[in-house]
């Protein structure tokens, strides 16, 4: 338990560190302003992933609930931006002193990153960063609040605040990446976790899909025959 309290605090002290940095840099003048903005959005990110799953459901509370390392493919896409925004300040700076994008940019990440949270504390310790195989006693299906206007609010808050990244550091090859990227995987992990909805609350998760949409362009969930 100490050694586990202490990649805990390991961890959250990095992400403190990081966004200190990143306010730093947004208080300064210079072309690295925008990517200051970026480093508090990331870390907060992260961070409140990690509180806001222990407040909801502290039973399935890890060392991933932080989502660091979530994937190879989302470190390397966070590793791509980096190398896009360095390269082209380097070689057009004047493309990252669009202030007006960078701000709608941010506007995305702080609508997509509330949406999210607000999906996780509405449903409550029915939210689990892994898709659950096996419907245990507590879970229900979650209709209200944001999930009255999203199927899946969480997805499409995480969808908007990773494309919001990349406008904010007004990285346009990433812009379009990230985006092909996310949808393509929100589809997939839409339509298996909706295989599993459906086989944990039946005609009642299939009313549901009748009335609410997924929240996603162009993606409607798994196609069933009603």
């Amino acid at each position: 338990f100490p050694s586990l309290c202490l990649q805990v605090a390991v961890r959250a002290c990095f992400l403190g560190f990081a966004f200190g940095c990143g306010l730093l840099l947004s208080a300064g003048r210079s072309a690295w302003r925008h990517f200051g903005w970026y480093m508090c959005s990331l870390s907060l990110f992260h961070y409140s992933e990690y509180l806001v799953t222990s407040i909801n459901n502290p039973r399935s509370l890890s060392l991933d609930s932080f989502l660091l390392n979530h994937s190879f493919e989302y470190n390397l896409a966070a590793l791509s931006s980096w190398v896009e925004f360095t390269l082209e300040k380097l070689l057009f700076p004047e493309l990252k002193q669009i202030t007006w994008l960078s701000t709608v940019g941010l506007l995305m990440v702080i609508f997509g990153d509330c949406l999210r949270k607000a999906a996780m504390l509405t449903a409550g310790s029915n939210f689990n960063h892994i898709v659950q195989n096996e419907k245990s006693d507590t879970h229900t299906l979650v209709t209200s609040g944001v999930y009255g206007w999203f199927r899946h609010p969480s997805y499409v808050g995480w969808f908007y605040w990773s494309i919001g990244t990349q406008v904010l550091l007004c990285n346009p090859i990433c812009v379009v990446g990230y985006a092909l990227a996310s949808w393509r995987f929100f589809r997939e992990r839409i339509e298996e976790e909706e295989i599993t909805l459906i086989h944990f609350f039946g005609e009642e998760y299939l009313e549901y899909k009748r009335k609410v949409p997924s929240g996603l362009p162009f993606i409607k969930g798994v196609n069933v025959e009603l």
